[in-house]
């Protein structure tokens, strides 16, 4: 008997770089059967991304693109790099340029996947753009996923629910990695960053306005008054990153808070934590709050994160962006002795919740190879 050519599917996203999607990709990519099943991504960049030589390795290829507004190219590298068993897409409104482009490419498993709740845009043309791609999306896709609801609702239109085509799926992770992490490699970071024995709070996320930087630092500034021994953890890169150094700077900070860059080892940094932040102005469901329940650590988040992240196990404290500074200081330093140790109960309220990586991957595989030639006829005819 033969053996028989992995199925491949096509993931587009921006770039392929250390971010909530992105992360979860890989997450899957590492645990899946590479002989019956195989990933190629493409790429809106043409700089070298972080997980890049990781795809390779595992035999996938990173396909770079120039023009995300052309159908005609996404279009040429799906017929140029298939055949694909499905094009899965993860960039917003653009999932209606590649469920167009691989309709036409006669891709029958047509994937959108939600992963935001909103974008930094309310100009005239950019509704007029969400517009348009909303109906390419609900029309043409075969498949649409989100995070959470409230990412489903902000790209696929409020009655998203009702749709037979919709499915939440859980940004899952590998939790059992976060569960524990060697305490010697724990001292050695803290050594390393210069940490101390004091408390140390910390965020995960790329310098961008949706993480809300500068928030964060009105906080610690409110935090510092009270404890000036207290240190925060910055973990991550973005173009914003130079304007926070020195916002920093400017509100004597730097002394108390390490910008530590793009790390691999983020279970160590996040056991070295004693609280983690997350003052997102908006945020589809937030992958490394996840990673930091798992990893036992209380949590103070903004009403933006989708309720779908909390677990349950009472580490997620909810504040409003409008309390102010010195309301998310008073609550941070409440929180600093209140992890989680019981590992029993972190595994059992994430797969509770849906989050086991097994299951997703189970699932994902499911629509993967389910079959739509009726459906994939129906929309040729509705585009014709």
């Amino acid at each position: 008997m033969k053996n028989r050519k992995p199925i491949r599917i096509l993931q587009v996203v921006g770039a392929m770089n250390r971010a909530g999607t992105e992360t979860m990709l890989m997450n899957i990519y590492r645990n899946i059967n590479h002989r019956k099943i195989q990933f190629d991504f493409i790429s809106y960049n043409n700089k070298e991304a972080d997980y890049d030589h990781e795809i390779e390795r595992l035999g996938g290829k990173i396909i770079k693109l120039r023009k995300t507004t052309s159908i005609r190219e996404l279009y040429r590298a799906i017929k140029i790099h298939g055949p694909y068993h499905a094009v899965h897409a993860h960039t917003l409104f653009h999932c209606g340029i590649a469920t167009i482009a691989a309709l036409i490419a006669g891709v029958n498993i047509r994937i959108s996947h939600a992963h935001t709740t909103s974008d930094t845009s309310d100009s005239v043309a950019r509704k007029m753009y969400i517009q348009l791609m909303r109906l390419l999306i609900n029309g043409f896709s075969t498949k649409l996923l989100s995070c959470s609801d409230g990412a489903g609702m902000y790209l696929y239109g409020k009655s998203v629910v009702a749709n037979t085509k919709y499915s939440y799926f859980p940004n899952v992770i590998d939790y059992t990695s976060f569960l524990n992490a060697p305490k010697k490699e724990i001292n050695k970071f803290k050594v390393e960053e210069g940490l101390g024995n004091g408390i140390v709070i910390g965020h995960i996320g790329r310098f961008i306005e949706a993480k809300n930087h500068s928030f964060l630092l009105d906080i610690m500034k409110n935090i510092v008054n009270l404890n000036p021994t207290i240190k925060l953890l910055l973990i991550g890169g973005g173009d914003l990153k130079g304007q926070v150094e020195e916002e920093a700077k400017r509100l004597e900070l730097l002394d108390n808070i390490r910008f530590v860059g793009v790390r691999e080892n983020i279970s160590t940094i996040l056991h070295s934590m004693h609280v983690f932040v997350f003052p997102s102005i908006y945020e589809g469901l937030g992958l490394v709050l996840l990673e930091a329940q798992a990893s036992g650590v209380p949590c103070v988040v903004s009403e933006a994160i989708q309720p779908e992240a909390d677990v349950g196990l009472g580490l997620v404290t909810t504040l409003s962006l409008d309390d102010g500074p010195t309301v998310w200081a008073d609550k941070i330093i409440d929180l600093a002795d209140k992890k989680e140790r019981n590992t029993n109960e972190i595994v059992n309220r994430f797969e509770q919740s849906g989050y086991s990586l097994t299951e997703g991957i189970s699932t994902l595989m499911q629509i993967y190879q389910s079959n739509v030639g009726e459906a994939y006829e129906k929309d040729i005819d509705r585009l014709l």
